[in-house]
């Protein structure tokens, strides 16, 4: 009975290994280019051009703006892109690279942490649960783990930080810090992880206060580190009147969320939420009950007579708990903020596994009554194949031809960017904002929209028929003279 459970353990990740490469392939190879990600790439390639940490900004004007609040990926993640971009790459590999490496950092942290919160079954499904979660519904989608967004390395180094929590808790506030740079959202942890401070602290009552507080002070200070060292980049860039200006805006762009009110309810928001499982919405919806279940009867039944390998785990329960809370509570009260699972997808990807791992953990904590355990296996078993189900079906989703592909992309763009070339081009206006957006970028000119005053002499990259002259013409592109 041991080596055919062993047989099919490693059967079990084989698959899942074979599932995430192919995800992984799609992604960076396939995908379509999209206007976020294009965008975002402006700013490492304006880094190297010397222009400074800057966006095209193409939703601030259409001139280059250093320190753009509008591109809430961070440094983080922009940085190591610029650094491959230096090589010589090609400019979308390269954008799409450092993402990559961040999911398969995401991977093996959430397996590290799953077999130390339950064993190996419990690395296995937390693993799983990022690869049966689909993030690609409606305009602002998170198409696949190489997309240059800041979403997947803010969520690996969640996990990262929960995972050194306990014996390095000034490497957690770093690890936070840097998730934040990552993906300014981020900061929604943070009552996470203060929670789980809070839960490894010793003693009891006003004593576990005083040394929570005792542990607390220098994973938050370092926590604070690297968004003190961007803002001091920016101060030293733009000068004082500039800095309070970019403050100002970035406030504007926080409270807003980027957008104008989506009138969306909590209802809606969670039944999106559902949907981005690659299953009906009950299945979905069954699973998650399971997972909360197991892990808060897991959690009550040791909570007072926790071992001290016990006690982490329920520091990394409740952590989960608190995170995903935040992470889904706040998006789904933001009337402001439409229907798009992206924007609490941080959170997702990095507590929600953890949550799944803690389930597993639970089942050998239930009381000790044969129909307890029963029931517990059960429930654990049937989590295991509604995200089973959901890895699967995602993973097959990726061989349903979704157009434009990147290489359509490449080709429809092909006689543009050559005419840009040739006569020297430094800004191509895309109208509207969407889908001409990272053809204009894949042109290797300046990125602005064609409403803007500053793009009133720049030609106009559409698939309308040119009321002006003709410069150039793709598959479904074309570049019209300015009007």
């Amino acid at each position: 009975m041991t080596r055919l459970r062993t047989a099919l353990f490693w059967a079990a990740v084989a698959a899942l290994l074979v599932g995430h490469v192919l995800l992984a392939w799609h992604s960076l190879t396939v995908a379509r280019f999209w206007e976020d990600e294009a965008f975002n790439l402006t700013v490492p390639r304006n880094l190297l051009a010397g222009l400074g940490y800057a966006s095209d900004g193409a939703l601030s004007g259409s001139t280059i703006t250093p320190f753009d609040p509008r591109i809430s990926t961070g440094p983080v993640v922009l940085l190591p892109v610029a650094a491959l971009l230096a090589t010589g790459m090609d400019p979308v590999l390269a954008a799409r690279l450092v993402p990559l490496a961040f999911w398969v950092l995401l991977l093996a942290g959430l397996a590290v942490l799953g077999r130390r919160i339950g064993g190996r079954w419990a690395a296995l499904l937390a693993v799983t649960v990022p690869l049966a979660f689909t993030g690609d519904a409606g305009v602002s989608p998170l198409q696949g783990p190489a997309d240059l967004l800041g979403e997947i390395p803010a969520a690996a180094l969640l996990v990262w930080a929960l995972l050194v929590l306990p014996r390095r808790a000034w490497l957690a506030g770093l690890l936070v810090g840097l998730a934040v740079q990552a993906k300014l959202i981020a900061a929604l942890a943070l009552p996470a992880f203060a929670i789980a401070l809070w839960v490894l602290a010793d003693g009891r009552g006003w004593a576990r206060l005083r040394d929570t507080v005792r542990r607390a002070w220098l994973p938050l200070l370092l926590a604070a580190v690297p968004t003190l060292l961007f803002e001091l980049g920016a101060l030293l860039a733009l000068g004082p009147a500039g800095f309070v200006e970019h403050l100002r805006a970035f406030v504007r762009f926080v409270r807003s969320g980027g957008q104008t009110d989506a009138a969306t309810t909590v209802l809606q928001k969670l039944g999106a939420l559902a949907d981005s499982w690659s299953l009906p919405p009950a299945i979905a919806v069954l699973g998650a009950v399971l997972v909360l279940a197991l892990a808060t009867v897991g959690v009550i039944r040791r909570w007072r007579t926790a071992t001290p390998d016990e006690r982490v785990v329920i520091a990394s329960a409740l952590a989960a708990i608190v995170g995903a809370l935040a992470f889904v509570g706040w998006w789904a009260t933001a009337s402001r903020l439409p229907l798009w699972v992206r924007h609490p997808a941080p959170g997702i990807l990095a507590f929600f596994p953890v949550l799944a791992a803690v389930a597993v953990w639970a089942v050998s904590r239930l009381p000790e009554r044969r129909a307890w355990r029963i029931a517990g296996r059960v429930a654990v078993a049937l989590v295991a194949v509604i995200v089973a189900a959901g890895a699967v079906l995602h993973v097959a989703g990726t061989f349903t031809p979704r157009e434009p592909t990147l290489a359509q992309q490449r080709a429809d763009v092909a006689p543009l960017t050559a005419w840009v070339q040739e006569n020297d081009v430094e800004w191509v206006a895309a109208e509207p904002w969407g889908w001409a957006v990272p053809l204009v970028v894949l042109t290797g000119a300046h990125l602005g929209l064609h409403d803007a005053p500053a793009m009133s002499d720049a030609p106009r990259l559409t698939r309308e028929a040119c009321t002006t002259e003709t410069l150039a013409e793709g598959t479904t592109a074309r570049l019209c003279a300015a009007p």
